[in-house]
């Protein structure tokens, strides 16, 4: 009898942090994953705006909002409707930008980037909503690994709309430059020319394990397992296939890689990793001082000079000024 009682004890003891892991992996779930307002981020010290670059956002965000946008539609291969905003160049060409949001963010956030080719290179921009942003359809994030999919449908779609003769560049920033290096490693036509990602990480993985140790103070185990596990299942993907690194190892077309040096959010050591991993021709520029997913702000003559630069020797007629 003392032997039952002695399991039955054991057993409910064991039960409470079970069931703490469970309810942990919901809560983990629905901040990381799940399509909901991420308010936890406007405070977070590592994606704080820098004040020095503020006028350059307005300037950007005044000119997305004045653009005569044609608003495109994709259907995934999951059945998602996804959306799309798309800029004519001011001249007729077959050369179009197609660029990646970060993070909770949508299509707007890459006006900035999106001006410097429309109006400085001269190129048709085609800029998504990411699955679950924007006005885009999804119930969950997939952190540019069910993204990689979209993008390659947002690829056949441009090369279908334009001919054969497109030349295409991908380009993403946090989140965005995950879903571009996560798209590399797949068969790409050869339209698509160049990539820059920008300040994107290793893997779902090892991005979440870094930001549970910085943000909460917890290890890895057990927590982010078991919310990989209910990933799985509610969103059909897991945080260890998800990884750019082993997309990028399969790259083979030419690739940019920028990240900040005081990247606190996405640590700079990953895009080391990264850029070393691949195989393709291929660029690295660290912007001194720039944070997470500011580097394009921080330094824009810099930042545009060195885009410009790695892309014209492999876009055929790049009308672009230094």
């Amino acid at each position: 009898m003392k032997t039952s009682k002695a399991l039955l004890t054991a057993l409910g003891v064991a039960a409470v942090p079970a069931a703490v892991v469970v309810a942990g992996s919901f809560y983990f779930y629905r901040m990381a994953v799940a399509r909901a307002p991420k308010a936890f981020l406007a405070s977070d010290p590592g994606l704080q705006p820098n004040p020095d670059v503020q006028t350059e956002t307005a300037s950007s965000r005044s000119w997305w909002a004045q653009q005569p946008f044609d608003h495109r539609v994709l259907l995934s291969g999951d059945g998602l409707k996804l959306h799309a905003y798309y800029l004519p160049a001011r001249k007729p060409t077959a050369q179009t930008a197609i660029l990646a949001h970060g993070y909770s963010g949508d299509a707007s956030i890459m006006s900035g980037v999106a001006r410097y080719y429309r109006e400085d290179l001269g190129m048709n921009i085609l800029v998504p909503d990411a699955r679950g942003h924007g006005r885009s359809e999804g119930a969950y994030i997939g952190y540019g690994w069910h993204e990689r999919l979209d993008y390659l449908g947002w690829i056949r779609q441009t090369v279908a709309q334009t001919g054969t003769h497109a030349q295409i560049v991908l380009h993403g920033i946090s989140m965005g430059g995950a879903t571009v290096m996560m798209t590399s490693g797949e068969d790409l036509p050869p339209q698509v020319k160049a990539i820059v990602e920008d300040c994107g990480y290793t893997s779902v993985k090892d991005e979440l394990a870094y930001q549970m140790k910085r943000m909460y103070k917890l290890p890895a185990f057990p927590m982010l397992p078991a919310t990989e596990a209910l990933t799985r299942f509610k969103a059909g993907y897991s945080f260890t296939e998800a990884s750019a690194l082993s997309q990028v190892r399969r790259c083979r077309t030419p690739m940019l890689f920028i990240h900040g040096s005081n990247d606190q959010f996405v640590p700079t050591s990953m895009v080391h990793e990264l850029y070393e991993a691949c195989p393709s021709e291929k660029e690295l520029l660290i912007v001194d001082g720039a944070g997470h997913g500011d580097s394009f702000l921080i330094d824009k003559p810099l930042y545009t000079r060195s885009v410009t630069k790695f892309l014209r020797t492999r876009i055929d007629g790049l009308s672009a000024s230094d």
